[in-house]
């Protein structure tokens, strides 16, 4: 499978490993979603692919925990991962990499916190975007809680301190993507 290969190809040992938990606990939450809401197939396949990729980014930061030593601060993980997929000749997947941080990043959100981050908005703007965007939310890189699904009022919390806006996205989202469906 090429995305195997292409972690394998950026990562290895523990690293390695985590974002291969993590992708794939967020693959399966936003199969799930895409199941609920009767995607074709095909968008499920792009799915499952692009969560799976979605962190290759951080194999390029600085995030000693999870046994990274790049030369870059952790939030550029997804402008970090674009760049990797789109030399892969991959362009739909590296624009779920750039747009999966919290619920997206708007320019204002770029400018007011000072990010090291290019001047733009990087939203998720597809509904497949969307769905990882969401799914990602539920799961951590922390070692010892890859498995461990957050809760919602978590996730809300998590999300509340970068304003309301996010968390009504985040509300969005969950309405949209049938609660029951998901088990959330």
């Amino acid at each position: 499978m090429r995305v195997k290969k292409l972690l394998a190809q950026y990562l290895e040992g523990k690293p390695l490993e985590i974002v291969t938990e993590h992708s794939r606990h967020v693959a399966d939450l936003a199969l799930k979603v895409a199941a609920s809401l009767a995607l074709p197939e095909e968008t499920r396949l792009f799915i499952e692919e692009a969560a799976l990729l979605h962190d290759i980014g951080v194999s390029q930061v600085y995030a000693p925990d999870l046994g990274l030593y790049g030369q870059h601060p952790y939030i550029m993980h997804g402008v970090l991962g674009r760049e990797i997929l789109d030399r892969e000749g991959l362009p739909l997947h590296a624009r779920v990499c750039e747009r999966h941080t919290g619920v997206g990043l708007t320019l204002e959100d770029i400018v007011r916190q000072g990010l090291p981050l290019p001047q733009r908005d990087m939203c998720p703007e597809s509904l497949a975007e969307q769905i990882i965007c969401f799914a990602d939310l539920f799961y951590s890189k922390k070692p010892d809680r890859l498995a461990e699904r957050k809760t919602v009022e978590k996730v809300r919390k998590k999300l509340l301190p970068f304003g309301e806006e996010k968390v009504e996205i985040f509300d969005s989202w969950l309405t949209r993507f049938s609660k029951s469906a998901i088990n959330i």
